[in-house]
C-alpha cells in the first residue's frame, strides 16, 4: 500500500500556519505537528512556576514567558513552545520571523512532563534545547509526583544534572534563585 506524501513546510509557511491556527504546532525539518493539550495538573503547575519566577525576578532584567512564547533552536531548526521560558536582557527574535514573535535566546526553559510527551521531552527535545548557545538551565518538572530535575550548563559546555524530590528546592544556578517544590506543587483548593 502506498502511503500519502507528507507536506513539507518552510519556516515561513509554518509561521503563516501558526498565525491562523487555534492549535499550536511544533516545527522541525519541514514537518509540522500539533502539540497536545495539557491536563489540569499540568496547567496549574505551569502557572505556579511562572508566577513564582515572575515574582522572584521582578527587579531584575529578566522576563518570564508562558507557553505562548515560541522558541526556535537555530542550530537544529526546532520551533516549539516550552511551558515556561526566561530571557534575561533583550529578547532576540529569530531573523526568519518577520513578526518578531519567535525567541532564540532563552537562558532557562521549563518543561512540565506529561505521560504522553515525557520520553520526547527527555530525549529528542532535550537534545535540541542543549544546542541553544545562551541556554544555562533546563528544568524538567514531574506532574505526578513532587520531583524537579535541573540540567545546568557548565563552564566547559557540559551539562550537570540534579534532582530534588519530595521537599526542598531546586537550584536554578543561571538565575541565582531556588525553586521550592512546595511552591511548584501548591494547590490551596485540593
Amino acid at each position: 500500500m502506498v502511503q500519502p506524501a507528507r507536506q513539507l513546510f518552510t519556516f515561513e509557511e509554518y509561521l503563516a500556519l501558526e498565525a491562523g491556527s487555534p492549535v499550536r504546532h511544533e516545527f522541525l525539518q519541514g514537518l509540522v505537528w500539533a502539540m497536545a493539550g495539557g491536563s489540569p495538573d499540568h496547567a496549574a503547575i505551569c502557572v505556579n512556576i511562572t508566577s513564582w519566577l515572575s515574582n522572584r525576578l521582578r527587579d531584575r532584567p529578566c522576563r518570564v514567558y508562558s507557553s505562548d512564547l515560541r522558541v526556535r533552536v537555530r542550530a537544529t531548526g526546532l520551533g516549539t513552545y516550552p511551558d515556561a521560558t526566561v530571557i534575561c536582557g533583550r529578547l532576540e527574535a529569530d531573523p526568519e520571523d518577520a513578526r518578531g514573535a519567535t525567541a532564540v535566546n532563552p537562558c532557562l526553559i521549563v518543561e512540565v512532563l506529561s505521560p504522553s510527551t515525557e520520553s520526547y521531552d527527555r530525549g529528542e527535545k532535550l537534545f535540541h534545547y542543549k544546542q541553544i548557545p545562551g541556554l544555562d538551565s533546563i528544568v524538567l518538572v514531574a506532574q505526578d509526583r513532587p520531583e524537579i530535575e535541573v540540567l545546568s550548563r557548565q563552564a566547559d559546555g557540559s551539562w550537570s544534572r540534579s534532582v530534588v524530590q519530595g521537599s526542598g528546592a531546586a537550584e536554578l544556578g543561571a538565575l541565582g534563585v531556588e525553586l521550592p517544590l512546595a511552591e511548584v506543587y501548591r494547590n490551596p483548593l485540593a
